[in-house]
């Protein structure tokens, strides 16, 4: 099959681009190679796809011309494309923006098509707000920017499905770590500090809070999972992640005990709308899709320190 997915540079996306064409599909990729955080990150992830036979394509889903895009039929598109985080540097325009109108151009482009493919919405536990330990039917109460317009966007998409113009699903991805992450995001910070001797910014309270961490490649096999799925999945939304519960604290002196490396502390003042339990509820997942995430904390943290150390050090 013929699959197209934005975001394709990124974290998650990159993996899942990776799987797709292991998996015997003919992928093509789109990125804005948004200034975020350092493009350098993207270059190398879409550099590694384009060795492996995915090119990735320059294109800014709020601006660019779409049409193009769909000169050829595509089977499928994934859907990763998104302004990430709750970061204070980001505006609520960046959110709507990047994550609601973005998807709402992605949807008029395809609406038109005689041959539409599945859509898989790639959504987020924020949606559910600072308790995300909720099953999929019962209402979400999003606490920040992203939160809210990840919802919009999902709904967006479902609602085309409710209207019967095309197929498709969302997925709900919780606290995703792995090689490639962000940054900006919990582990690949706590690495660079404890290997560059850098002061790691707590946040007050953060320490305490619990998540469900997913290793990435457990994540893609959710997300790849709903192919051939297309009757049970459509019109649904599903949670990915696991079901253990970590704390940020025990985070830290997991990744401490992987370097024998006491990380340097720098406490920062809460950040609005950050979740303080996340705890993936996996049991339509687990029963329509076969989903079962197996990769202990350790293990997935283990491999991302090799590929910090092998890329930046």
């Amino acid at each position: 099959m013929r699959i197209l997915v934005t975001g394709a540079a990124g974290f998650i996306g990159s993996h899942t681009s990776e799987r797709l064409s292991e998996m015997g599909h003919k992928v093509i990729g789109v990125d804005n190679f948004s200034d975020y955080y350092d493009v350098k990150l993207k270059e190398l992830n879409a550099k590694a796809l384009f060795k492996k036979g995915i090119p990735v394509h320059k294109t800014d889903l709020c601006v660019d011309d779409l049409a193009s895009l769909f000169k050829d039929r595509f089977d499928y598109i994934f859907h990763f494309s998104a302004q990430p985080g709750i970061a204070v540097t980001s505006t609520f325009k960046d959110y709507l923006d990047n994550n609601f109108l973005a998807t709402q151009r992605l949807m008029d482009a395809i609406e038109d098509l005689e041959h539409k493919p599945f859509f898989v919405n790639i959504a987020t536990s924020s949606i559910y707000g600072l308790y995300a330990t909720m099953t999929e039917d019962e209402a979400p109460k999003p606490a920040s920017w992203y939160g809210v317009t990840k919802l919009a966007a999902e709904q967006l998409v479902l609602a085309y499905s409710r209207r019967g113009l095309l197929k498709s699903a969302s997925l709900r991805l919780y606290s995703v770590y792995g090689p490639r992450e962000r940054p900006d995001k919990l582990y690949t910070r706590l690495i660079d500090c404890g290997l560059n001797d850098k002061a790691f910014p707590l946040f007050k309270g953060s320490e305490k809070h619990l998540r469900s961490f997913t290793y990435v490649q457990d994540i893609v096999d959710g997300i790849v999972s709903v192919i051939g799925k297309e009757e049970v999945t459509n019109g649904e939304i599903f949670n990915l992640g696991t079901e253990q519960e970590n704390s940020t604290a025990t985070g830290i002196t997991t990744v401490e005990d992987i370097l024998q490396i006491k990380i340097k502390i720098e406490h920062k003042p809460a950040r609005p709308g950050d979740q303080s339990r996340t705890k993936a509820n996996i049991d339509k997942a687990r029963k329509l899709l076969g989903y079962n995430p197996t990769t202990r904390l350790e293990e997935g943290l283990r491999a991302q320190v090799d590929w910090f150390k092998d890329n930046f050090c």
